[in-house]
């Protein structure tokens, strides 16, 4: 391994099962309503940040599990292009389409077309949150997850993409077992409007 991707993976493992902090903001704000609202129903739930590029995973009485940076849609924008399904499958998503929808979710485990386990959080649009795939960008995007800016971890076709240690130790165990939720926070919208009344 080039050393420079060999400190990036160092550092992002230091970074994944630090002590984790827990969300700010509205993102806290957001954690607060569910668990008050019980609006998750007692199953395990994620938050994702998407204007700091985070996820946040909870148990289902709403205790904070794990958190990590994490790539999202290289595309600005919080809803799902009509036709983005159906170009996932065909492995032809146009830039404009790549985008990381917000609102709530209903989430299952699955797997993808290579048989490697993943949340789908809507299928059919193929929304999911994974594990970094071997390829090509593998060590690039393990270094925009360790040490990149949330503008710089906007690199992916919409899905949440996140370091394979975290996705085993933390994504398997909470959200992989069943029925989950997934909040998705908006970037351009309002926290009510993604929202609605759901919350």
């Amino acid at each position: 391994m080039h050393w420079k991707a060999a400190a990036a993976a160092a550092l992002l493992a230091a970074c994944v099962h630090a002590h984790a902090q827990g969300p700010a903001g509205e993102a806290r704000q957001l954690h607060d309503t569910i668990v008050k609202s019980r609006d998750n129903r007692g199953r395990p739930f994620a938050i994702v940040d998407k204007k700091d590029a985070r996820i946040f995973v909870y148990d289902g009485a709403g205790h904070l599990r794990g958190e990590t940076a994490a790539l999202l849609g290289q595309a600005s924008g919080d809803d799902s292009a009509p036709n983005v399904g159906e170009h996932a499958q065909e492995g032809n998503v146009p830039f404009e389409e790549r985008t990381t929808p917000a609102g709530r979710f209903a989430a299952e485990p699955g797997v993808n077309a290579q048989g490697e386990p993943i949340i789908w959080v809507d299928y059919d649009t193929a929304f999911a949150i994974h594990r970094v795939r071997p390829g090509r960008a593998e060590a690039a995007r393990k270094v925009r997850l360790a040490k990149g800016t949330p503008a710089e971890r906007r690199v992916s076709y919409g899905c949440v993409v996140v370091p394979v240690r975290f996705y085993e130790d933390v994504v398997q165990r909470w959200l992989g077992k069943g029925r989950s939720v997934v909040y998705v926070m908006p970037e351009n919208e309002s926290v009510e409007e993604a929202f609605g009344s759901s919350l």
